[in-house]
């Protein structure tokens, strides 16, 4: 782990440093762009996206939070990448992985909460057994803001995918008292669930397979910090009773 990883008690910070902001330059320079993402114009971003290291969904989105639950496949690794303009909170659903940064080596498993931020780029691998599930909660949202700097599937330099698989079963649905919200309320595979639940229900009725509690609403938009809420580690701090969270849990 490098100066650039600062650990909490229950997550990691990735800051960006002089080696990021070089390979940055230097991948504009040759041509590197990004674009901005559509809500209603990119309705491919609301199915599934295959990956050639596995697939990714939207789980949630508003106007300022993005949340996608990837599955990357034994031995499989996302591209070394970096989204110059967003904050990025990669959490571990389940299985053994490690992340990297330019410059070190992050393991992470169940409960594992890194901060990644905007400009800091990183790459995530399963080692196995089975797949590695995390969950990115990025803000704000904009799925195009992305510039791939290595990749083991011939992807560098180019933007976010635009194929997708139709999952008609398992709709995106409107969250009628979260303006321009959107929900999907479990994975594919049922693996994991997915629901908006106030402070006040999650510190009243615990419940055993609850994996994290992320913040809603523009706060952590505003101050790049989400003080996302670990229970599955142990974590006893009391949510804000009056303050909306997406929980994900084990189904």
């Amino acid at each position: 782990m490098t100066h650039e990883a600062q650990v909490t008690e229950l997550m990691v910070s990735i800051e960006p440093g002089p080696r990021d902001f070089s390979a940055l330059n230097e991948a504009v320079r040759k041509g590197a762009r990004i674009g901005n993402e559509d809500l209603e114009e990119d309705d491919h971003l609301n199915q599934i996206i295959p990956k050639p290291w596995g697939m990714e969904y939207r789980v949630f989105v508003d106007d300022f939070i993005d949340v996608w639950n990837l599955k990357i496949d034994e031995g499989e690794s996302t591209s070394m990448h970096v989204h110059p303009r967003k904050l990025t909170y990669l959490l571990c659903l389940g299985g053994q992985g490690v992340t990297e940064t330019l410059t070190g080596r992050i393991p992470v498993g169940a409960g594992t909460i890194l901060r990644i931020g905007g400009g800091a780029f990183h790459s995530s691998t399963s080692v196995g057994p089975g797949p590695l599930w995390l969950v990115e909660v990025e803000a704000p949202r904009n799925k195009f803001d992305l510039i791939r700097l290595r990749d083991n599937y011939d992807r560098e330099g180019k933007g976010y995918e635009k194929g997708h698989t139709e999952i008609p079963d398992l709709p995106a649905k409107s969250v009628s008292y979260l303006p321009q919200a959107r929900l999907r309320d479990h994975s594919p595979g049922k693996e994991f669930g997915f629901s908006i639940r106030a402070g006040a229900d999650i510190f009243y009725r615990r419940q055993p397979e609850d994996l994290f509690h992320i913040p809603l609403g523009l706060t952590g938009v505003v101050t790049g910090e989400f003080d996302i809420l670990a229970p599955a580690q142990g974590d006893l701090r009391r949510p804000a009773l009056d303050q909306y969270y997406l929980s994900l849990a084990v189904s």
